[in-house]
């Protein structure tokens, strides 16, 4: 594997930092979960847009550059390291998208993907429901054919954006089938969140920020240009979004490098030299960062070359490496965590008590071994699927 980057990935990257020294808002936004900083956050969006650095890895005619995986790799060190906003657009750019690049038509995809670039529609995903979590093959929320489309009713929870959000994707259940499969009789649908028969009801985290809404549908009608493949294999074009979810899409490297990095500075201005312990809690922060970002480039090399079956491509296709993707995600969760208590522990009660980006970022992070699949799920995965080891527990 080659590590070097070509005298135009060294380009590229120029260009990105230039970019963004000059266009990153000095003073930070206020929270994306507020309905005050999610409309900054969309305005931000936006403004990516404008030099089509909202999507880099897209095709030119939805907003992109046709950035292969590398130049998108680099694109996120630059963008985590020059302190940018949180994306409020992630949902959509970082999921759905590639599902739509994947199972969408042309039609749909022309329809969609340019104003997720922009910001102007911003996505939520509909996916847990009350009692279906990581088990999301026994979701009951259903979707019956009606003239022109579908009526959707039933419960979603923990849609992450939705309470500020305009639309939402999810899968549903259309057909009752065989209750011995489950996975089957599900379709995949994209609604307006505004729509007659819809409820957005607010979910507030530990802070008191509403990062998540539960979704009552009642007879909400969605047209058939709204469906997202063959209606009945919503599971299958679902476990592509999953693969993206687990995967880098949601967690780049970028993000850990910079946040390790502003670990740095926070132990040389509040640690102290006697506090090995905590010195050593930092080092192995760093470690964890570069260790991620060497693992990523691995999978990405193996990606581009078309290994295990993957095309190379312009949009990266996490999703194609499939079982690798829970390898991941149980790292960058776990990884989240520790940096954040490290960083809290520095502070010391000034970072518990404050309302500051390692107190918000701490928060977040105690949800991503919940999130995107819980980690004994993945655990399991890895177990049977990458190391061929017997069924277990379930």
């Amino acid at each position: 594997m080659d590590l070097s980057y070509s005298a135009d990935e060294d380009v590229f990257r120029a260009e990105a930092r230039e970019w963004l020294r000059a266009h990153v808002p000095e003073e930070p936004l206020p929270s994306l979960e507020t309905a005050e900083g999610f409309a900054a956050h969309r305005l931000w969006e936006a403004e990516l847009a404008s030099d089509r650095w909202s999507v880099v890895s897209w095709p030119g005619r939805y907003g992109g550059r046709d950035a292969d995986i590398f130049r998108w790799l680099i694109f996120e060190e630059e963008y985590y390291a020059a302190g940018a906003p949180g994306r409020v657009s992630q949902n959509g750019i970082n999921l759905l998208a590639p599902t739509l690049f994947d199972h969408a038509t042309e039609e749909q995809r022309a329809r969609v993907l340019p104003s997720m670039a922009t910001g102007e529609v911003v996505w939520a995903q509909a996916w847990s429901e009350p009692e279906s979590g990581s088990d999301l093959a026994s979701l009951t929320s259903r979707a019956v054919r009606t003239e022109g489309g579908w009526l959707l009713a039933g419960q979603k929870t923990w849609s992450s954006r939705a309470a500020f959000a305009d639309r939402a994707f999810g899968i549903f259940r259309t057909d009752p089938g065989d209750p011995e499969r489950p996975h089957r009789g599900l379709t995949y649908l994209m609604f307006d969140l505004r729509a007659p028969g819809v409820t957005v009801r607010p979910i507030g985290r530990l802070d008191g920020k509403p990062a998540f809404a539960e979704l009552f549908l009642d007879e909400v009608f969605v047209p058939d240009e709204d469906v997202i493949g063959e209606p009945g294999q919503g599971w299958r074009i679902a476990m592509s979004t999953t693969g993206n979810e687990r995967g880098l899409m949601l967690r780049s490297p970028g993000r850990f490098l910079a946040a390790a990095d502003r670990l740095v500075r926070l132990w040389r201005t509040h640690g102290e030299t006697g506090d090995t312990a905590l010195r050593d809690r930092v080092a192995d922060a760093v470690i964890g960062a570069r260790a991620y970002q060497l693992f990523t480039a691995g999978g990405a090399s193996r990606f581009a070359s078309g290994a295990g079956g993957a095309p190379a491509r312009a949009e990266p296709r996490v999703g194609e490496i499939g079982a690798e993707s829970s390898l991941n995600k149980v790292f960058w969760s776990e990884y989240d965590i520790a940096l954040h208590e490290t960083a809290l522990d520095l502070l010391g009660a000034e970072g518990e008590l404050s309302d500051t980006e390692w107190a918000e970022g701490h928060v977040f992070s105690l949800a991503g071994p919940i999130y995107a699949g819980t980690n004994e799920i993945q655990r399991d995965i890895i177990a049977e699927r990458l190391l061929g080891l017997p069924k277990g527990r379930r």
